[in-house]
């Protein structure tokens, strides 16, 4: 079942959470088809994107990703090292990366920076000097697909609600110097405009305790999740747990 509502998103309720990381799985396989020369993902953390990043990771789905030519970035990363079990990245490496991407592929946060500004000022500059430019362009998305997810409290990438990392409009990436949710650690976050600088954002909303910050969502509440949006398409896949409703 596919719906869309005002702010122009659409809706698509699984039957269950398998059904949303192969559609996801799906999804992503066409839009690197699309893309000829070099697509770009950015990757989200949480245990949302799990069951996909698995499925990436096996025999079937792995041998129709072009793996030498996709890029993969991440939304936000916890400020921890790179293999502590909390880093995001560390977490898709273990899943389908350090199996099938070239390692010059990968492009991760670097928490090894003496604070989380200075790791986001690093990884701005690195996505600038891959993007060609230190201004996005409507017509040249950053990436051709955003993967994100739902925070309990609203918050999506490490987008809290309150924090005023929402409104930046000039930094691609910004420290965050404390979390709202578990674990209680400083990250590092791309910014609203430049998580819309992409193709597509896929949201991945899955479980029954997800229904009701995903009705507030729907509903129109001023969350991060909610002002969270692509330039190009931005789909939200649920399952119909996190729905409320039947498939």
């Amino acid at each position: 079942m596919t719906s869309a509502d005002a702010a122009d998103r659409r809706f698509q309720v699984l039957p269950d959470a398998e059904a949303v990381a192969t559609e996801a799985a799906e999804r992503m396989i066409c839009r690197i088809a699309e893309n000829a020369s070099r697509p770009t993902i950015c990757l989200t953390g949480g245990s949302g994107p799990k069951a996909l990043y698995a499925l990436l990771g096996s025999p079937d789905y792995r041998s129709r990703i072009a793996w030498d030519r996709v890029h993969w970035f991440i939304g936000d990363e916890r400020f921890v090292s790179a293999d502590d079990e909390r880093n995001n990245m560390a977490m898709a490496r273990a899943l389908f990366l350090n199996r099938c991407a070239p390692p010059g592929n990968i492009h991760p946060t670097p928490t090894d920076a003496h604070d989380p500004d200075t790791a986001a000022r690093l990884y701005e500059r690195e996505l600038q000097t891959f993007y060609g430019a230190r201004r996005l362009d409507a017509a040249k998305p950053l990436f051709d697909l955003v993967l994100m997810g739902l925070g309990p409290d609203g918050h999506t990438a490490s987008l809290f609600p309150g924090d005023r990392a929402l409104d930046e409009t000039e930094r691609w990436v910004v420290g965050v110097d404390h979390a709202n949710v578990e674990p209680l650690v400083p990250r590092v976050t791309l910014t609203l405009p430049a998580l819309a600088s992409s193709r597509e954002m896929l949201f991945l909303v899955t479980g029954e305790a997800k229904q009701g910050i995903l009705s507030k969502v729907r509903a129109g509440a001023d969350l991060p999740g909610t002002r969270a949006r692509s330039s190009g398409i931005t789909t939200w896949l649920t399952d119909a747990a996190a729905a409320g409703s039947p498939a």
